[in-house]
Formats: C-alpha cells, structure tokens, sequence
C-alpha cells in the first residue's frame, strides 16, 4: 500500500516527485544531471519494510530507502523519521496479510459467574478467584464465568473484548488443584490488544502478561496473554503516541521488557520499568502493592536500561 508519510518525508530530500507506473514515484536524480526525472522510487513498503529504488541514468539502485539516504549523507534526523515510518507500516502491512478474520465464540458451556449458582463447581470457582484477590466487582467488569461441562470443565474463563465490545481472546485456568492442565486457551491469534475495551490511550497504560495481573493493576492495563508484544498492540501505542508506558512482566521476562522498552523509547515514548520481587508477579502482589510499586517508579533511562542488559548477562 502507498505510504503518504514516506512520500513527503521523500520530496523534503528530493523534491516534488511524479507518479509513474504502479506505485513508483519518479524524482530527479540526485546522482546525475538530467532534465527529466529518472530516480524512481517504490513507495509502498513491502513486509520485510523494503522500497526498491533505482537511478536510470546512473545505475545506482538499492531495495530500501535507508541505503539511499546514506549515498545522500543525510542528518541523523532524517534517518530517525524514515525509521518511525518505516516500522509503523511494517506492522500495518504484517496484519493486513496475516491476519485471518475469525468467528470467536465463549465455550458452549460457558456460565457467568455473577449469577449465584449452588452446584459444587459454582463455589468452588468463586472460592478459586477469592483466594486470587478477584472481587464480584472484577467478576461483572470482565465478564468472568467458568464452565461445569464440556471441553473447558472445571476452568474460569476470562474474556477480552477489542473497542467495540467484539470478543477478541479468552483465557481459561484450572479451579481444581487435581486438573492437570492448568489453562487451555483457543486456537487463535494472539495478535489482538487485551482488554482493549476498557482501555483509554490518552493515559499511562501498564503491560501485564496475563489476564490476572492485568486484574489486579485494574486501572489502564493490558494482558499480553504471554511476555511479548504482538504487532497490533505496539503499532496502537505508536499511533496513539501514549507519553507513558509501564513495564510491569514477571522477573523471568527481563530480556523481553528490556526488548519493549528499547522499542518504545526508540520511538520518544517515557518507558517506566516495573521491578517486581523476585518469584512474584501482579496478580500475587495485589491491587495496593502493585500500584504502589508502580506509583514509586521512575522513567527509565539510557544508563539504567544499560545496567538491566548487563545484569541480563549474569542470568
């Protein structure tokens, strides 16, 4: 797809361009002198965030605009604005062809645990979230039920819903100690933004791994449903340009915060990261203590992002 954003960071550098075939955009060559525009320029960035170039006179060519602005000896500020556009269609592109449109239903046997119940299965579901600090107030904001039969028995399902209220994902987790398998989640993508529905990005947003931590920060947070960012969630807070981004992942997920934090402070976002007690995550620590803990921390900077990576190395 045409990329309006490269067309004119591109005629800043080269000048007003002439649209050729498909969607090459022709330029007078910076290389060489002739009178007719002969720098064509593949404006529609491909999944590998490429844009072939080609001087016709000269011969000079390449396949991304980077290895031209580097032939140009162009500013530092240059390089940082074709970054930013580049990255951001590449997500943009990776979900408009991977992305598959699919029906997701709750479970069958789904049943809303707000509506009292005196089965076994019923108590012990709502006595499994007490003990995970889960109040009727989360059970009716977020829609929580559990199953009693089915392929989902005996596991609390926790649904997310994207802006306009469309299931987009669900989790379920084990109510009894005897069920091996702790959680069994569809065979979806995972390309999704948790808990989107609730979710204003005009303020500072906490990324969780999952669904309970995200519970128990309550205010603005978002499950990634494991302990990396997916595409569509990072190119939203990109173009949502949120000023505040917390890292709050468990301590076993240091190189993937680190990973997240270098991206968005790439892109002149305020990353805060959140150093949780070692063997503890969110949901364990509790509304008071996380937001405690996220209240005392400061926005990370260069020199303590550095230190992380070292100590990342003795892990």
């Amino acid at each position: 797809m045409k990329n309006v954003k490269l067309l004119q960071l591109l005629e800043s550098v080269l000048g007003k361009g002439k649209p050729t075939s498909g969607n090459n955009i022709a330029f007078f060559s910076p290389f060489i002198s002739h009178y007719k525009p002969k720098l064509e320029i593949d404006i529609a960035t491909n999944s590998a965030g490429e844009n072939a170039w080609h001087c016709w006179i000269s011969d000079k060519k390449g396949r991304s605009i980077a290895t031209l602005f580097k032939q140009l000896n162009l500013t530092k500020e240059k390089f940082e604005q074709l970054n930013r556009i580049i990255e951001s269609n590449k997500y943009r592109s990776h979900t408009t062809e991977t992305k598959q449109l699919v029906t997701l239903q709750l479970p069958q046997d789904y049943k809303p645990l707000w509506i009292p119940k005196k089965s076994p299965d019923y108590k012990n579901a709502v006595h499994y979230l007490k003990q995970r600090g889960i109040s009727i107030f989360d059970i009716l904001k977020y829609r929580i039920g559990y199953c009693e039969s089915g392929e989902y028995a005996g596991k609390i399902i926790i649904p997310s819903y994207d802006a306009a209220g469309q299931l987009n994902y669900f989790v379920s987790r084990a109510f009894y100690k005897s069920d091996t398998q702790r959680h069994k989640n569809p065979k979806v993508s995972k390309d999704i933004i948790g808990f989107e529905l609730f979710i204003n990005w005009a303020e500072p947003i906490i990324l969780c791994e999952g669904s309970f931590d995200a519970i128990a920060v309550k205010r603005n947070a978002i499950p990634l449903f494991g302990k990396i960012i997916q595409p569509a969630l990072q190119r939203k807070i990109i173009e949502e340009r949120v000023r505040n981004i917390y890292l709050c992942l468990d301590p076993d997920a240091l190189k993937n915060s680190i990973q997240i934090a270098e991206r968005f402070m790439a892109e002149g976002l305020n990353v805060y990261f959140v150093e949780l007690p070692n063997n503890t995550d969110a949901s364990e620590l509790g509304f008071q203590k996380i937001n405690q803990l996220i209240q005392d921390t400061d926005v990370l900077t260069f020199e303590r992002l550095m230190q992380l990576k070292m100590d990342m190395l003795w892990i």
